[in-house]
């Protein structure tokens, strides 16, 4: 789908989020919703760059997020260049892969910083990871990754604990 034809769903503008999780190329709708739906418990920012492998007026996404979407403060971007430059200057971004040889808990984003994650089939494109601090979910058993929702509720809700925001 063309950037230019996605309708953007209303939403809530979060004055200085505590972070911004940011998802690459998302593939999988039910995953976007209920990572929308857990910004919007945290008063997190969302921002979804494109090409999304959806419509956002799917109902697979909608019945992920309920009747939260209004709570979810949602950004669209074209590209990553587009959100790159969109970006606060003095926020860093940090990286998440299956592949990345760090453990999220070595991270130490601050306030206003951005957590990006990648496509659910093909993760983020090597030179993002080479451009930002990557980190990654340990995996003990023989799964190849986690699901996406999954990582980000595991990553921002440690983030949040770790900013002291609870």
């Amino acid at each position: 789908m063309a950037f230019n034809e996605c309708k953007e769903l209303p939403h809530r503008v979060i004055q200085d989020p505590v972070l911004h999780i940011v998802l690459f190329q998302p593939e999988i709708p039910s995953n976007t919703g209920n990572i929308a739906r857990l910004c919007g418990a945290a008063e997190l920012r969302l921002h979804l760059i494109h090409p999304l492998g959806f419509r956002v007026d799917d109902r697979h996404l909608k019945r992920a997020g309920l009747d939260y979407w209004g709570e979810v403060d949602i950004r669209y971007h074209q590209s990553f260049e587009a959100f790159s430059t969109q970006r606060l200057p003095e926020s860093k971004l940090f990286a998440f892969s299956a592949h990345a040889q760090e453990i999220y808990t070595n991270a130490h984003p601050g306030k206003g910083d951005c957590l990006i994650f990648g496509r659910e089939t093909g993760g983020l494109p090597q030179e993002i990871l080479e451009a930002f601090p990557s980190y990654r979910v340990p995996i003990w058993g023989k799964v190849r990754s986690l699901n996406l929702a999954t990582t980000v509720g595991i990553v921002a809700y440690h983030f949040l604990h770790q900013l002291g925001e609870f």
